[in-house]
């Protein structure tokens, strides 16, 4: 075969394929900028959440959506969650609800499902608080199984329930409840929260935003 005949056609494939990927790829994009997330006017369902931190009887609910690898979740946990326990939720002013909304990587999930492992040992918000203090890159081994069963380790829990729970899944639907409410709320990224008062009132916040935000927000709410 002719050498140049040869490079011709070879060149005719590369463009071809590059053609395809770029068509495939814009196709894509083109659904990802076109998908808006439908924003619900219904109640959030706080059903398979977290233990209200707080007083129940509380005039304002604050709903959490986070995940445990989100660097921004651990900005707001560090910098800002602190004030607001201490004013809002100590006081009796508020409380606090966490969803999962675990979408960031492949340990998201199972450090979701290794909170309520400890939840039935009534150690949700001391396991809650561990991987906020332990969290590092997403994926690299921080919330590993070994890590996870570490922390419930180090928190003096029942070893045996807590690896049949992480074991069988036990929760994954109830993380998976978690998340699905999540999106239905239209929480489009981690750290989001809703606000919702006695009177059905909501406000929404965005981020990890200061507790200048959070105070402002709930003083004109109480």
């Amino acid at each position: 075969m002719n050498k140049k005949f040869a490079i011709g056609i070879a060149a005719v494939v590369m463009v071809t394929v590059v053609v395809i990927m770029g068509s495939t790829y814009y196709s894509t994009l083109m659904q990802m900028q076109e998908y808006k997330p439908r924003m619900s006017s219904a109640p959030v369902d706080l059903t398979n959440g977290s233990p209200v931190l707080g007083s129940p009887d509380a005039p304002i609910t604050i709903i959490e959506f986070g995940d445990y690898q989100c660097e921004m979740c651990y900005h707001w946990f560090h910098t800002t969650r602190d004030d607001v326990i201490n004013t809002y939720v100590d006081s009796g002013k508020a409380n606090l609800v966490f969803l999962d909304l675990p979408f960031l990587g492949r340990d998201s999930h199972p450090a979701a499902q290794a909170t309520y492992c400890a939840d039935d040992q009534g150690k949700y918000w001391e396991y809650h608080t561990t991987l906020y203090t332990f969290q590092e890159g997403v994926d690299d081994g921080w919330a590993s199984k070994d890590r996870l069963v570490a922390f419930a380790f180090n928190l003096e829990m029942d070893m045996d329930e807590f690896n049949d729970c992480m074991d069988t899944s036990k929760h994954a639907s109830r993380v998976n409840a978690n998340y699905d409410q999540a999106v239905k709320q239209g929480a489009q990224a981690t750290p989001s929260f809703i606000i919702v008062s006695s009177d059905g009132t909501t406000k929404k916040i965005s981020g990890a935003q200061p507790y200048s935000v959070f105070s402002r927000t709930l003083e004109a709410m109480l």
